[in-house]
């Protein structure tokens, strides 16, 4: 006798269109295909975005998979599972049931499973006269064996564009450095050219560069720093051919370290480099000097560029530059990570930014946390709760308060 297939859903759940797709595609598999249950789920885990279903959803269906008692799923077998929503919700982490059916309803509007309900909707196998498999009833998996090709061709798209958001990433990594290396050599070497101009530019481009890109985005942002660090390297190329150096004598002589701390450009500038761990001037052996000495000139000079009086002034943008590269330099010393730094440019804007980070090092000795600190303030600027006023009047208070605490001679 003829068992006829049940295709519709029991009790008031209706039946749709791409329901009834669903089941025409998983009654066309071929019977000699054979697809590994756990990678067409890692390839279903991949393309999620895609099948339009939840990470949740896919913890269910996880859980179906592991009624089936083999690995290898075949087009020939039948491939019904019909666990108790109770079983089911176990192998779910369980799962509350009202948010297992949900889910499960979900698995089926995508497509990954169709529903073989019985006369009165509970999941179970008949068994014959013999006890072998005669009918169950339950989800029917066989989608996912004839789906594979789609469901991989899926996963394969996604992989892509991950692969090549990473690409593009690196490219902008290895640009910001270059350029950033390249500024610094030029300022330092006195490269003639507006590397003032060539810095705001840099940090347009690396600024504009959305919290959360797209792919276009990030091309597009890595084919301008390219082009950027091509004549930026061009400018150093003229200089060395115009200057006639020897390339020997620039290998044997020894290396001069900059006594001037300011003209130091941050070398990578909000990159993704470690090191969290805090500062202390008199421990810690920063560019531009060693130990306490060189730690105190660095706080001098950032000192001097900030002040309050001289912020006012409208100075050239060379010294803005020298500023700011103070300042990236002063981050690294006080161990503001580069997460914290960049957030606290993004919300405050990069000038305001670096006054707070010289503040910091001036008060360094009374702030256990610098990177925790100026996360605090960025929030705080993020809420509109933030001015800079009242840090620059208690800087500029600081000294006539020591002169004052200071007992007569």
């Amino acid at each position: 006798m003829q068992t006829h297939v049940p295709t519709t859903p029991f009790g008031r759940r209706s039946l749709t269109l791409a329901h009834v797709a669903s089941q025409i595609v998983a009654t066309s598999r071929p019977p000699e295909k054979v697809v590994h249950k756990w990678r067409i789920y890692q390839a279903i885990c991949l393309a999620r975005p895609k099948l339009g279903v939840s990470e949740r959803s896919l913890s269910v269906l996880n859980a179906l998979l592991t009624f089936h008692p083999e690995t290898a799923l075949t087009g020939e077998d039948d491939l019904i599972v019909f666990p108790s929503n109770v079983q089911l919700s176990l192998r779910a982490h369980g799962m509350p049931i009202s948010t297992l059916k949900r889910h499960l309803a979900a698995l089926v509007d995508a497509g990954l499973i169709v529903r073989r309900d019985s006369p009165n909707g509970k999941r179970y196998v008949r068994k014959g006269w013999e006890g072998e498999s005669d009918r169950a009833f339950g989800f029917d998996i066989s989608p996912l064996v004839a789906r594979s090709e789609e469901i991989e061709g899926l996963a394969e798209e996604i992989a892509a564009g991950i692969r090549a958001v990473k690409l593009a990433r690196e490219r902008i990594t290895l640009c910001r450095r270059d350029i950033a290396k390249m500024i610094a050599t030029g300022i330092e070497e006195g490269v003639p050219a507006d590397w003032p101009g060539i810095h705001v530019g840099f940090r347009a481009i690396v600024d504009g560069i959305p919290r959360s890109p797209t792919l276009e985005q990030l091309q597009e942002a890595a084919d301008t720093l390219s082009q950027l660090a091509d004549d930026v390297l061009g400018l150093l190329k003229s200089h060395v051919k115009t200057s006639n150096l020897d390339p020997n004598e620039a290998h044997s002589e020894p290396h001069k370290q900059s006594s001037n701390p300011n003209l130091f450009i941050d070398l990578e500038p909000a990159s993704r480099e470690g090191g969290t761990a805090r500062a202390v001037p008199d421990q810690q052996t920063p560019r531009g000097g060693e130990g306490r000495g060189g730690a105190l000139s660095l706080r001098n000079g950032a000192a001097g560029v900030w002040r309050p009086g001289r912020l006012r002034q409208g100075r050239p943008d060379f010294e803005l530059a020298r500023f700011l590269a103070t300042a990236a330099v002063a981050r690294r010393m006080l161990g503001i990570s580069p997460s914290a730094w960049e957030e606290a440019q993004r919300v405050m804007g990069e000038v305001q930014a670096a006054i707070v980070v010289a503040c910091i090092l001036e008060r360094s000795a009374t702030i256990n946390s610098a990177g925790g600190y100026l996360r605090g303030l960025t929030a705080k600027a993020a809420a509109g709760e933030f001015s800079l006023g009242p840090i620059l009047m208690a800087q500029i208070n600081a000294p006539l308060k020591k002169t004052k605490m200071r007992p007569d001679s």
